[in-house]
Parts: structure tokens; C-alpha cells; sequence
């Protein structure tokens, strides 16, 4: 079985709102993820998913924290996977599609309440980024009244 590593950047914004980007290979019909990508040889988790942050939204960014790792395979494809979910800030950039694989179509700030209607590309997220945002921005109000 072949394996493929990567990793994706969940980038939260101050009104609670999840960086997306809408894929697909052009037979396909389109979907939402969070930006993510496959790990190039020699570079680690952390540098894939700030390199795929860039690559896919025009954002450069840090990550801040990391926040899962999901395993899992595909056997009709014969692939297994492993993919780190880490939490990134945006540190500078523009939003801009420059995808080598032209594989993006739109990039946009997602809440809650559409994360829970939008196709999603892996549907197995959608509770785990509800779940992260709501628990996210409560931290932030918390944060936000304490100044």
C-alpha cells in the first residue's frame, strides 16, 4: 500500500471565520478544505503546511500550535495516509489563487454555520473544524474581555 503524508493550516480570523479554498480536478465537482497539501522529501510537517498555506491562498503564515493528526486509508486506491492539522497565523501576503496544479477556484472565509451546509472535501472534518472553531473563538472572547 502506498503511503502519502501531508499536512493542512487551519487559519481562524478575529470574526471566527475559517480560511477555505475550493478544489477540484476539473472533471470533478468542486469542494471546500482547509489548504493542505503532500509532504515534499526532507521537509516536515510544519514547513509543508506553511509552504501549501502559501502556495494555495497567498498567505504567508506561522504555525501557532499543532492540533491533530488523522490517519486513515483509501483502499479503494490503495493509498494510506497521514495528514497534521496544525493552528497558523497569517503573518503577510495577499489573498491570491497561485495553485501549480490549478486545482483552487476560489479562496474565502468560511463560519460555522456555513461549515455546516458547504461540500466538504474530506466530510469526515466538518465536526472536528466546527468543533475547533466554536471552542477557538470562545477562547477568544475570553481573551478579548480580559484586556
Amino acid at each position: 500500500m502506498e503511503k502519502w503524508f501531508g499536512s493542512s493550516g487551519v487559519c481562524i480570523n478575529e470574526e471566527g471565520q475559517l480560511l477555505m479554498i475550493l478544489q477540484g480536478k476539473p472533471e470533478e465537482k468542486k469542494a471546500w478544505s482547509v489548504p493542505s497539501g503532500g509532504k515534499e522529501k526532507n521537509e516536515s510537517f510544519q514547513a509543508c503546511c506553511i509552504r501549501e498555506v502559501e502556495e494555495e491562498t497567498g498567505y504567508m503564515v506561522e504555525v501557532v500550535d499543532k492540533i491533530k493528526q488523522k490517519k486513515g486509508s483509501y483502499k479503494e486506491n490503495n493509498i494510506s495516509f497521514e495528514v497534521h492539522y496544525f493552528l497558523v497565523r497569517i503573518i503577510g501576503g495577499e489573498r491570491k489563487i497561485q495553485d501549480p496544479d490549478n486545482l483552487i477556484y476560489d479562496i474565502a472565509w468560511k463560519d460555522v454555520e456555513e461549515l455546516k451546509t458547504i461540500d466538504l472535501s474530506f466530510p469526515e472534518d466538518r465536526d472536528f473544524l466546527i468543533s475547533y472553531m466554536k471552542n477557538y473563538c470562545t477562547q477568544l472572547g475570553e481573551r478579548l474581555n480580559t484586556k
